[in-house]
């Protein structure tokens, strides 16, 4: 094992030395100043360490998908209804895998969320719980199925991948059913680890490198470095609590099963019993086989444009799919949400509800429970805000009345008209 600060027991020691109120103060003062996801995405870039926010903020290869996703939203206009007679606040709610939440988009199921703040999955599931939405945890969780159950008392669904061992497989089935979730979501498109190259430039590695490089930049992040050497080191909790990330790490790479197919996806249905998503879907011609499977639920995703580069933007294809599968089939649509107009356009292209990603991460990264809590309201806002300029009162009128109010057009250069929109993340972000 090699000697790192967390095996010498410095995390011990620090967690006396109250400091983080310290090194957090800039970035509390950035957080309460931030009003759009951009500005929580500058704010995350400003505390946590290089290649950690660029682990974040990343998609594959030249990251066309990435930008695409993005401007996929800006190519559709709202062709709103004047006179609707409706006032705020609107009534957002609706069901996702059948349950009864407050609200039609959540916090996507992702990896090592100890990566960007101790807080972990923990903050994730508060703002979840704070907002009375869905709540996701994924199978590389760095927090137990136990303790988001006891944080998280709505509705919750429970990420797996196409792993090899079938055992492993029903032993995290068994605990996610103990622990009360309510769905299961099988990521499909992660057969092959893309290639992200800000990953391979910065040096990225779980735990980080105690290199020369990446302690300068540590240096520079004072916030994020005493958060993480105050803290134990992460690990894959949903698998097994004793062995740490690192370790485990390698394991969790020989897991993963590129041979998976739709017979072992019926398996697998079989061994859950309850509602099931198939995650990552983006042919009309995959939904239809999946609900033939077995599945009741289609999520649309390309996995964060991280995966497969030039895989299409997700909202271009929601319409397509919705066709394909019928009215009746439950739709979850993720990739490229930076708004709340982004998450009005979705269901009202078809999509039941919404996950976000990278929006609620920036928040986690710039200051844990707050800034998730946070990134969820301003997407709450602004989403409520374009469905009542939109006309439309409830969910269920958006999606009811969807097609005729969202209207595709060309690319516009106008869209991003200044040099530095690339370092906004496409749009505000003025801290």
């Amino acid at each position: 094992m090699p000697i790192t600060p967390h095996t010498l027991g410095v995390h011990h020691v620090l967690k006396y030395v109250p400091l983080n109120a310290i090194f957090d103060a800039p970035s509390k003062r950035r957080l309460a100043k931030a009003v759009n996801i951009a500005d929580l995405r500058l704010c995350a870039k400003a505390r946590a360490h290089k290649m950690v926010f660029d682990y974040l903020d990343a998609g594959a290869d030249d990251e066309i998908s990435l930008r695409r996703g993005k401007d996929a939203y800006s190519e559709l206009e709202m062709h709103y209804h004047v006179l609707s007679g409706i006032k705020p606040p609107l009534d957002l709610r609706t069901k996702i895998f059948g349950c009864d939440v407050k609200l039609p988009f959540f916090a996507c199921p992702t990896a090592g969320n100890r990566m960007f703040h101790h807080e972990g999955e923990t903050a994730a599931a508060r703002a979840a719980q704070h907002h009375g939405t869905l709540y996701g945890l994924s199978s590389l969780a760095t927090t137990g199925i136990t303790e988001i159950g006891e944080i998280h008392k709505g509705p919750k669904v429970f990420q797996l991948y196409v792993w090899k061992d079938r055992e492993l497989v029903k032993e995290v089935l068994d605990k996610a059913k103990e622990g009360g979730f309510n769905a299961l979501a099988l990521t499909v498109d992660f057969t092959w680890y893309g290639n992200r190259e800000r990953d391979i430039r910065n040096e990225f590695t779980i735990p980080p490198k105690y290199s020369v490089k990446q302690a300068i930049e540590a240096i520079r992040k004072p916030a994020w470095t005493y958060d993480f050497l105050s803290n134990p080191m992460y690990n894959y909790a949903c698998i097994n609590d004793d062995v740490p990330a690192d370790s485990l790490a390698a394991f969790v790479s020989s897991q993963m099963a590129p041979e998976f197919d739709w017979k072992d996806a019926e398996w697998l249905l079989g061994e859950w019993g309850g509602p099931t998503a198939i995650k990552g879907v983006v042919r009309p011609d995959d939904a239809v086989k999946a609900v033939e499977t077995g599945f009741s639920t289609i999520w649309v995703s390309n996995h964060g444009a991280r995966q497969l580069e030039t895989s299409p933007a997700t909202i271009s294809v929601l319409p397509s799919i919705r066709e394909a599968v019928g009215p009746d089939v439950e739709i979850i649509l993720d990739g490229g949400v930076q708004r709340g107009t982004d998450i009005a356009k979705a269901l009202a292209l078809g999509a039941d509800s919404v996950g976000v990603g990278k929006p609620y991460l920036y928040g986690l990264a710039a200051g844990g429970t707050d800034g998730v809590i946070k990134a969820l309201n301003i997407l709450h806002v602004e989403l409520d805000r374009a469905m009542g300029l939109l006309g439309t009162g409830t969910v269920d009128d958006l999606k009811k009345r969807g097609p005729g109010l969202i209207k595709q057009r060309g690319p516009s250069a106008r869209d991003h008209p200044d040099i530095y929109a690339y370092e906004r993340g496409y749009g505000g972000g003025i801290i």
